[in-house]
């Protein structure tokens, strides 16, 4: 090894050696250290004492990997993202909500893009033959008109009948499900009534019409289902009952936090309610030879839990469609259908003194978001 290595035929003795060193240092990490032992069996001492000296300098003026402190990252903390808001205002941006997404999936929303969306058809029955014996709905003529603005904002075409006897109220309901709804996306049913228990298969109530004679709630769905309306087949028929599901009164009970919201409101409101009387004209009479289909994309609201009173405020209409409309307004543009009844459950169950409990039946095979 000794004869492979040339000193630099210049220069002091010491920067021959610092000049070997390096040298050396190329030809890999053992090659100095032999190369001194070397030195130190064959006598050279000096040389060697001096080699080592350089090496150990070379050492500290220039750092190798043998002497650098390794430098170990400290241990991130996790820390979730804060989601940023959507920047509803500008076009193109990747920041797509949840809803929106779900609005563009075809199986996991019906899609409402025609314009318009559907019919809306609104029943208004306020006045009531004296052979009846029931009251006249006072009220129920701002609950028709929140609602027929709420609709139309949504993109409906709105429909409104007045005081339809029982027959008529079938008649013109049964006309609604003969048009042609191809074009259109969805269907929607709205009944302002007074309303009482009815005997049924798949979906409970009735409503009366301004005769005195009920229509159970499951025959009028029954007209919108796939074998009796085709032409909706696969889109949704949304049914809203304003009407009562009985007549017993709700005390509610007590919990250790509620809202006093309301609990009060200064008013006398009335009952959608009718007594409930085993005979031919209240029940609801079934062909027996004939099958109810089962239903689908069918959403049945109710403003009250059946066998309960439904109430009325004379001045500001029913709890329920004023909380719905109240609703819509605020959500309409973000929540899916199922999530709006939600909220307008919540509300309206801390109203009054007496309670009151909205609820529904779903039978949609996917979410539904109305048009903005």
């Amino acid at each position: 090894m000794v004869e492979d290595i040339q000193l630099a035929g210049s220069g002091s003795r010491r920067d021959q050696a610092r000049q070997l060193v390096i040298d050396l240092e190329t030809r890999g990490s053992q090659a100095l250290p032999l190369f001194i032992s070397c030195l130190e069996d064959t006598g050279q001492d000096t040389l060697a004492s001096l080699l080592r000296t350089n090496r150990q300098a070379a050492k500290l003026s220039k750092p190798t990997l043998e002497n650098l402190t390794p430098v170990v990252p400290r241990p991130e903390v996790f820390r979730p993202e804060t989601p940023r808001p959507v920047d509803k205002g500008s076009e193109g941006s990747s920041n797509v909500s949840v809803p929106e997404k779900l609005r563009g999936s075809v199986d996991l929303a019906y899609i409402l893009d025609a314009e318009p969306c559907g019919h809306c058809f609104i029943v208004n029955n306020v006045n009531f033959s004296c052979k009846s014996g029931l009251s006249t709905r006072t009220g129920s003529n701002i609950d028709c008109e929140k609602l027929q603005r709420r609709f139309r904002l949504l993109h409906f075409m709105v429909e409104v009948k007045c005081d339809l006897t029982a027959k008529n109220m079938l008649l013109a309901l049964q006309e609604l499900a003969q048009r042609d709804h191809s074009a259109l996306d969805c269907c929607v049913v709205v009944i302002l009534s007074h309303g009482c228990q009815a005997s049924h298969l798949q979906f409970p109530g009735a409503v009366y019409g301004t005769d005195g004679c009920p229509v159970s709630v499951e025959r009028i769905v029954n007209i919108f289902n796939g074998t009796s309306c085709p032409r909706l087949g696969g889109k949704p028929k949304l049914f809203f009952i304003q009407a009562c599901g009985g007549e017993k009164k709700d005390h509610g009970f007590e919990v250790a936090s509620t809202s006093s919201e309301d609990r009060d409101s200064g008013s006398n409101p009335e009952p959608d309610a009718a007594p409930f009387q085993e005979d031919s004209r209240t029940l609801d009479q079934l062909d027996a030879t004939s099958f109810l289909p089962t239903p689908s994309d069918i959403f049945v609201s109710y403003s009250t839990f059946p066998g309960f009173v439904s109430w009325r405020d004379t001045k500001s209409g029913s709890w329920y469609v004023e909380t719905l409309d109240g609703v819509f307004e605020r959500w309409a543009h973000c929540e899916d259908l199922q999530s709006l009844l939600l909220r307008v459950a919540n509300a309206v169950s801390v109203k009054g003194i007496y309670k009151q409990m909205p609820g529904c039946f779903n039978f949609l095979r996917k979410k539904l978001f109305f048009k903005i």
